[in-house]
């Protein structure tokens, strides 16, 4: 939903943190730049006029004018001040009352109140561990009740029986009294919406609200509907009296106005927000980690939460233990893929990843989407049991026969099994836990069994302080080398560590004159390797940066090197 917003304000941005001194003028050129890209998102016209003059009044101080590094000091006030308009910090749902906690739901109809009120009650009652109660009180929309008790059933929460003929007044009495005695500890009333504002739907909300007196008021907005959003909240305020907001179509192509303008006019924190129409695609609304996507700083956090609420906690330990022992097969790989796809798929992975924004041209341009994923699925699922534990078996007439029942290609069913065959290469050296740099990661990752701790990982971060440490405030710049692609921002070779021999044709030769050490490599197995010119050696690590142990079919990582590193042929 921000990506337009996110484009705009990050192209702004970028140019000012390219010169090395801003003068005022600079400054106001920005701040006009900026007010013009948030009235393009639909952002009220009110908030434009405070965000902007608060962002004046700061960016135009001495302390930035005079900073070492003054556009960096514009890209921190303007995140700040994003995350001051979106709200200070995160207010979820708040439960602190009597029980039964009476939840109301107000909006307009088609704005997603019954979905959003099962999808609620699916959230407390997984992750609070709450007994939730939920009752519609929609008595004019045909069959809302009965679509309420069918959503209550898939996501196995009850709902008030229904009774015909009765007000929703009755209704919600009746929904608390049942909640009183059932020994509920939440109740969700569903709310009746109309098509516009009118004053029959607002009186009969104040009449609910005065007669359940609800803990919580939550106007469910729609995160598509613009500038009008601000008028439906700023009514239901004055004549409801709202504790909080629920964004929904959230992952839909608006503009992101919304969001910015409804939290600024009526000064109720936005608490959750719809992210898909699955019943468990519901997070909570952090401002902080919006105004990073909204920068193009990524989400990891939020990413890691989604990874850890996802993964088979029981299923990753024994795919672990068969990856320590070398025994990664095609069914641990689609486990592996189906996982991603339970976390967003790659669009929704790598839109929580920092930098990625500014590749997203790149990737459009490449085809990179979850349909890959799919396709990879399907050709593992159309082999037999045996071809999927032993991929050797897979001959030019299988792999026909694959591709036939997959609706894939051979040479798609033969990128799949050198990846397949990479990942388990690089398992076996891990796993082995003998000697060489990769054991030793290894057991800092957990294969020796289990998650490496706090001090673990502290310790692992001394030993390697260029790969694990990090500047302050990001990743350092200059990116990766020898990929011109690469977002600037992502680490470069920690210091210490030897380069690797240039492309063939220049220092190839000289390798070449003084003999193939990979050959070396491969008849000793010990023979040190070409050593780089005065590579300092890496702390904690006595005479510098150990020589990695050669991959099967690459004999090291000599000078006799070809092609992408890791990807040597079949064995």
């Amino acid at each position: 939903m921000f990506d337009g917003l996110s484009d705009k304000l990050s192209g702004i941005l970028d140019r000012l943190t390219r010169r090395g001194a801003l003068t005022a003028g600079d400054v106001d050129a920005a701040a006009r730049e900026v007010r013009r890209a948030l009235l393009e998102a639909d952002v009220a016209l009110d908030v434009v006029r405070g965000f902007i003059d608060k962002l004046k009044e700061r960016a135009v101080g001495i302390e930035v004018i005079k900073s070492v590094t003054p556009g960096q000091m514009v890209v921190k006030i303007v995140h700040d001040q994003l995350i001051e308009t979106l709200g200070a910090t995160a207010d979820p749902i708040d439960l602190n009352a009597p029980a039964p906690v009476p939840i109301m739901m107000v909006g307009l109809q088609g704005s997603g109140k019954t979905t959003t009120s099962a999808k609620i009650a699916k959230r407390l009652t997984e992750q609070g561990k709450r007994k939730v109660l939920m009752a519609s009180l929609d008595t004019r929309r045909p069959a809302a009740q009965e679509q309420l008790a069918v959503l209550g059933t898939q996501v196995g929460v009850e709902t008030l029986p229904i009774v015909a003929g009765q007000t929703p007044v009755q209704i919600a009495r009746r929904a608390i009294e049942a909640g009183r005695l059932g020994g509920y500890d939440v109740v969700v009333l569903d709310t009746a919406g109309r098509t516009t504002l009118d004053e029959a739907m607002m009186a009969e909300a104040a009449e609910v609200k005065q007669a359940a007196r609800p803990h919580e008021v939550l106007l469910v907005a729609d995160a598509l509907t613009g500038q009008d959003a601000v008028n439906l909240a700023r009514s239901f305020n004055e004549r409801v009296g709202l504790t909080g907001i629920v964004l929904t179509r959230v992952d839909g192509d608006g503009r992101g106005g919304a969001a910015l303008s409804m939290r600024a006019v009526t000064g109720k924190p936005i608490k959750l927000m719809g992210v898909g129409e699955k019943l468990d695609a519901l997070e909570e609304f952090h401002p902080n980690r919006i105004a990073d996507r909204i920068l193009g700083m990524g989400d990891i956090v939020s990413l890691v939460e989604k990874a850890a609420a996802t993964i088979d906690a029981e299923k990753a330990r024994r795919t672990a233990e068969r990856m320590r022992k070398g025994q990664f097969d095609l069914n641990d790989l689609r486990e592996q893929l189906d996982q991603m796809l339970k976390m967003g798929g790659l669009s929704g992975m790598m839109g929580m990843l920092p930098g990625i924004a500014r590749m997203k041209n790149q990737i459009a341009a490449a085809n990179v989407d979850d349909s890959i994923i799919k396709h990879q699925i399907a050709i593992i699922q159309s082999m037999t049991a045996k071809e999927r534990r032993t991929p050797d078996l897979l001959k030019a007439s299988r792999k026909k026969r694959i591709a036939a029942g997959s609706g894939t290609k051979v040479e798609e069913i033969n990128r799949l099994l050198k990846m397949h065959r990479q990942m388990s290469d690089m398992m076996k050296q891990m796993g082995s836990g003998k000697r060489g740099p990769l054991a030793g990661l290894a057991n800092a990752l957990g294969f020796g069994g289990g998650m490496p701790s706090q001090a673990e990982l502290e310790k692992l971060a001394d030993r390697m302080p260029g790969v694990l440490g990090g500047a302050p405030g990001g990743l350092p710049p200059g990116g990766l080398p020898g990929f011109p692609g690469a977002p600037p921002g992502l680490p470069g070779v920690p210091p210490g560590m030897p380069e690797l021999p240039a492309p063939k044709g220049d220092a190839a030769k000289g390798d070449a004159a003084k003999g193939d050490p990979a050959k070396g490599d491969a008849g000793k197995g010990d023979a040190p390797a070409a050593k780089p010119a005065a590579a300092p050696p890496l702390p904690g690590l006595p005479g510098g940066m150990p020589k990695l142990p050669g991959l099967p079919g690459l004999g090291g990582l000599g000078g006799g090197f070809r092609g992408f590193p890791g990807f040597g042929k079949k064995k």
